[in-house]
């Protein structure tokens, strides 16, 4: 059961469409797991859509006929959507995206659709790690599709920046407990992690900065920081 969700705040800024696009890919594919943000987004939606409608007759109507205008308006809105809504004979029209794979050692995984029609650059790899860049040219801000292989770890660390680690696929743990498929986490200089797989797993990854390793030898785990940032 998906535990970790986007904050409202994140929610309403993607429904404003005041996101980048990495960020507002993240959403759309936790949404697309999670019935719970779904139906949020839902809700925010209707709303910001009602609002636009209303604050757009009041500006184009004189200040005395703004309140019986509105209302009809309303009344006519409410019933434009009553008839659409009413038969039983319109049936909603499905979008079928054609089905894109990616392979990591071997592991094959579906790409959700957000990611479908975005450009992939080549597959790198050091130990159990795999990374291929989304390529969205959002400067510091940098996208991936990171595997790490059964019995995979990332050395402890915290961040420079933010980062936002969704899980597509498999299970990883740390400190905090176990993740799944699903999974929205938003992380910042205040946490402190070693996720660790032991079947495998691929996520999507966002970063504005790397990591900043907390044990062993920084110098020595600086070529794997690159590597995930």
């Amino acid at each position: 059961m998906i535990k970790h969700h986007p904050k409202f705040s994140l929610l309403k800024s993607f429904v404003d469409g005041d996101l980048p696009a990495s960020l507002a890919a993240g959403i759309a594919i936790h949404a697309d797991m999670c019935p719970i943000c779904q139906q949020k987004i839902s809700q925010l939606t209707e709303q910001v859509a009602e609002a636009s409608f209303e604050q757009d007759i009041l500006i184009k109507t004189p200040v005395s006929e703004s309140a019986h205008t509105l209302e009809a308006a309303q009344m006519s809105f409410d019933d434009i959507i009553s008839e659409i809504t009413a038969s039983d004979d319109i049936a909603p029209a499905k979008v079928i995206a054609k089905e894109k794979l990616i392979t990591f050692k071997g592991m094959q995984y579906s790409l959700p659709n957000a990611l479908r029609n975005m450009e992939l650059g080549r597959t790198a790899q050091i130990g159990k790690l795999s990374r291929a860049r989304v390529n969205l040219g959002e400067g510091e801000i940098h996208t991936n599709l990171l595997h790490i292989g059964p019995g995979g770890s990332i050395p402890e660390h915290t961040h420079k920046g933010f980062e936002l680690t969704l899980l597509l696929a498999g299970t990883f743990a740390d400190e905090q407990g176990e993740y799944v498929a699903g999974d929205f986490i938003m992380l910042d200089k205040r946490h402190q992690h070693q996720p660790a797989t032991e079947h495998g797993c691929l996520c999507y990854t966002v970063a504005n900065d790397a990591l900043h390793f907390t044990q062993g030898i920084n110098k020595l785990l600086n070529p794997i920081g690159a590597f995930i940032y």
